[in-house]
């Protein structure tokens, strides 16, 4: 399997308002979550690939928060804000997310990094929402689309360093 066929796994439990991504890297702990975390590197493979991102602030830090904007063609398409909750360096990172859109619609995401082996790494990440019908316009959305891109675009990301 190359870095580019990797499976997504995105799962929503019927009963429950949660969203659930597993996902596995051709990387150590340590480097997977530097690029989840780091400005720089975060701007380089989070989000579908016909969107540009332009981060206004990034405090990866327990207590932190975050705002980014994305862009088609130089115009914005969406905004993002969010708190980091909780940040275990190479281990569990906890944040809030939200669409600018629907700003009552906050996400709780826990981003769970497991070794696997010496130099590969597990990412699950889950998400719960306020209700059934948010979670449901989430996945109708075309986050999959952006998710799995996304996470092709790091697997290069990763590949180069």
């Amino acid at each position: 399997m190359t870095p580019t066929d990797r499976e997504t796994r995105i799962e929503a439990d019927p009963a429950l308002p949660t969203i659930r991504i597993v996902r596995e890297f051709d990387a150590p702990q340590d480097q997977v979550f530097r690029a989840w975390t780091e400005p720089e590197l975060v701007a380089q493979w989070l989000g579908p690939r016909d969107l540009d991102m332009k981060i206004d602030t990034w405090d990866a830090r327990t207590g932190g928060c975050y705002r980014y904007s994305v862009y088609r063609e130089g115009r914005e398409v969406a905004g993002f804000y969010g708190s980091f909750h909780e940040v275990r360096p190479a281990t569990r990172l906890v944040q809030t997310f939200t669409f600018e859109g629907v700003p009552d619609g906050v996400s709780l995401d826990t981003a769970v990094f497991e070794p696997v082996g010496e130099s590969r790494t597990r990412v699950t990440v889950l998400s719960v929402v306020d209700s059934l019908a948010a979670r449901d316009a989430i996945l109708a959305s075309g986050m999959e689309r952006g998710v799995v891109e996304g996470y092709q675009k790091l697997d290069a990301l990763l590949a180069a360093y």
